[in-house]
């Protein structure tokens, strides 16, 4: 495998550092540096500078609104975009539901639903997990009753990321319980303005509001909203969760938290010297780089077999895997990195106290604990390693 950039690919690096540079704000870049929270407002200005360059759906063909970029293009942009501390770019409406819209939707679904992703008019949040329903995803009991042409949705949704933000929602709901759990399942779109929908916050351990529970009573949607067959939606499910993996999986989130990591290395000291020359301390940080630049490769292989077959395999899971614990590494490094200024202080005592902690690593506890989570959502690790040994090692 030939891992240099070739000269078309240069010119596209280097086309890619350059609207960076002129069109990324600097005052959001600054935000996602020092981990700060982004408003809706922020995340939505962003995308809405991605979409007027058309670069926005990097995973759409041109057809349906995409940039029409070879694997290694996106691989480029998602590097630069992180090294340039870029806004993330929300997942559930461009690399979840889109795709899924493009392999499985109608062309009525994809007219009126895939133009209003991109130009921010709709904002999406996935209905999947429940609380008896995680990475047991089969076993999920929100109900989908066929009456007429509505179907009748009661039930509870659960982690709902950003759900706070979105007006709609596509879900996993149960339309029947003959035969296997999996069999049953159907991928449903909903307003969330519909009567009979409450979204609840949950508070996570590090105090932000990221996540939600969501209650359907007597929800009313009509039948069209149905995504592929009725009964048919696991294989829709699994579809998606592949793109979601890759997306956890944060190749270009790790990128930037190595390079500050770096620096941070390079400017704090122990016993008068820097701790990157300390031996343990190389030696853990050189084995978290070996281990970033095996992911790099292998997300490249994944995104070449992908343009062929039109979805990630099962390697999506071994990236995922791989992905959060390099992640959760980082953290770790940068939090033995700081020491004691590491602590869960309030993020405004440590804001502006160059003195006592950089300004890009005040909000490390926060960035820390937030990230317990990533190696058990989108189906925990260990749930990915059964997958590996199913569709992989055939065992």
């Amino acid at each position: 495998m030939d891992l240099s950039f070739s000269p078309e690919e240069v010119a596209f690096r280097d086309e890619v550092r350059a609207f960076l540079r002129d069109e990324l704000p600097a005052e959001l870049s600054d935000k996602v540096r020092r981990g700060a929270e982004l408003t809706k407002a922020d995340m939505e200005r962003w995308h809405a500078i991605l979409n007027g360059r058309g670069w926005l759906a990097a995973t759409w063909p041109e057809e349906h609104g995409g940039p029409g970029w070879s694997p290694v293009q996106r691989h480029i942009f998602d590097e630069e975009a992180a090294l340039a501390s870029a806004p993330r770019i929300v997942p559930f409406g461009l690399h979840m539901l889109g795709p899924v819209l493009i392999r499985f939707g109608t062309e009525e679904q994809k007219a009126q639903v895939l133009p209003r992703i991109l130009d921010g008019s709709d904002w999406w949040c996935q209905g999947y997990s429940e609380p008896g329903a995680g990475s047991d995803l089969a076993s999920l009991k929100a109900r989908a009753v066929r009456d007429g042409d509505e179907y009748v949705i009661n039930g509870q949704k659960t982690w709902t990321t950003l759900g706070q933000h979105a007006n709609k929602i596509f879900c996993l709901l149960r339309t029947s319980t003959e035969g296997k759990p999996q069999e049953g399942i159907s991928f449903v779109l909903v307003d969330l303005d519909t009567p009979g929908i409450e979204m609840r916050p949950i508070k996570l351990i590090e105090g932000g509001h990221e996540v939600n529970e969501v209650f359907f009573t007597d929800v009313r949607v009509p039948v069209a909203n149905l995504v592929g067959e009725e009964n048919k939606g696991w294989t829709i499910a699994k579809f998606l969760l592949t793109h979601e993996r890759t997306n956890i999986a944060g190749v270009g989130f790790s990128v930037q938290a190595f390079e500050q990591l770096r620096a941070l290395a390079g400017r704090m000291r122990r016993n008068g010297k820097r701790l990157i020359d300390n031996p343990l301390f190389a030696a853990r940080m050189a084995k978290v780089e070996i281990d970033l630049e095996a992911m790099k490769i292998t997300n490249l292989r994944m995104l070449s077999d992908a343009r062929k077959n039109g979805a990630p395999g099962p390697e999506s899971s071994m990236l995922k895997i791989k992905g959060t614990e390099i992640r959760q590494e980082l953290n770790d490094l940068a939090r033995r990195a700081l020491g004691p200024a590491a602590a869960p202080f309030p993020a405004e005592m440590l804001e502006g106290n160059e003195a006592l902690v950089p300004a890009d690593h005040a909000r490390n506890a926060e960035r820390y604990f937030n990230n317990r989570k990533i190696t058990i959502f989108g189906g925990s690790n260990e749930i990915q390693k059964n997958i590996l040994t199913k569709a992989m090692l055939e065992l």
